[in-house]
């Protein structure tokens, strides 16, 4: 089992620190969901594991089954077996999609895939996340939807087959028939022994991908971990109650109530214990 161990983890962009000594230990047996009211790190989270240039690590350590992942670079780190499925996909005029997936799996490999062994795996994989094999004749996410843009994010989690899969906010803007296929295809990848982690503000996404834990990340730090449950409680009674009973101090930026939005919805300053 391969497992993820982060310890007192710092990090942020510009100066500014928006991880503040995170702790978080997931397991490849893992469906973790990370919830937070916005702006609280949980995509810095993600990028800084990918290995993200934008985004600067100011103390702390990250190993993946004992390697100093930090020290890896963002492509080393892929071949270790991490995958990101991006909360915005850029667009990329002039490259293929087919040439960038078949270029991004054999790059994980020692030899490179046979013409009928790659078309074959291409085939089964545009069927799963059901959109038309002919959309990988056209260039990376050029004119998509960004309900086609997040299913070419999955459609690469399933060609890479990952250890780890970090999902940030895949669920945005998709209807529900693509919601209901994304899920599907998460489960499938769980099934494959792939440890996920799942940023979302939207419970639905939950009820059909159970998460084994729960983690809720404010200030910068994980505030309170626990089951499934946990999520759903989020989604009933905002963050308010995490003040009630840990003293941690949120202060709402509007006057809706914390449970009036999905989950971390609602934008929001914190203080620990008041400050």
């Amino acid at each position: 089992m391969s497992k993820i161990v982060i310890n007192n983890l710092t990090a942020g962009i510009s100066g500014k620190h928006i991880l503040k000594g995170l702790n978080l230990t997931v397991d490849s047996a893992d469906i973790l969901a990370v919830l937070g009211p916005n702006g609280h790190g949980k995509s810095t989270l993600l990028g800084v594991l990918m290995g993200n240039p934008r985004y600067k690590v100011y103390g702390g350590s990250v190993e993946l089954d004992g390697e100093d992942l930090l020290a890896l670079s963002p492509d080393e780190r892929s071949k270790r077996g991490l995958f990101l499925a991006m909360q915005n996909p850029s667009e990329i005029p002039g490259l293929n999609s087919a040439d960038f997936y078949k270029a991004a799996v054999n790059a994980h490999r020692e030899k490179p895939l046979a013409f009928f062994e790659w078309y074959k795996m291409l085939q089964e994989a545009y069927r799963e996340i059901g959109i038309p094999l002919e959309m990988s004749k056209r260039n990376l996410n050029e004119g998509f939807s960004g309900g086609e843009k997040k299913r070419n994010e999955i459609l690469q989690m399933i060609l890479l087959n990952p250890k780890f899969a970090f999902l940030d906010e895949i669920d945005s803007g998709l209807d529900v028939d693509a919601m209901n296929v994304v899920a599907k295809a998460i489960n499938k990848q769980r099934e494959k022994g792939t440890g996920l982690v799942i940023v979302s503000h939207y419970e639905r996404l939950f009820e059909m991908v159970k998460p084994t834990k729960t983690a809720v990340i404010i200030d910068g730090k994980v505030a309170v971990t626990g089951g499934p449950e946990l999520a759903s409680r989020i989604d009933r009674e905002g963050y308010e109650w995490i003040k009630d009973e840990l003293g941690i101090s949120i202060e709402k930026s509007d006057e809706r109530p914390m449970n009036s939005v999905s989950i971390g919805a609602c934008a929001t300053k914190v203080g620990v214990n008041g400050k």
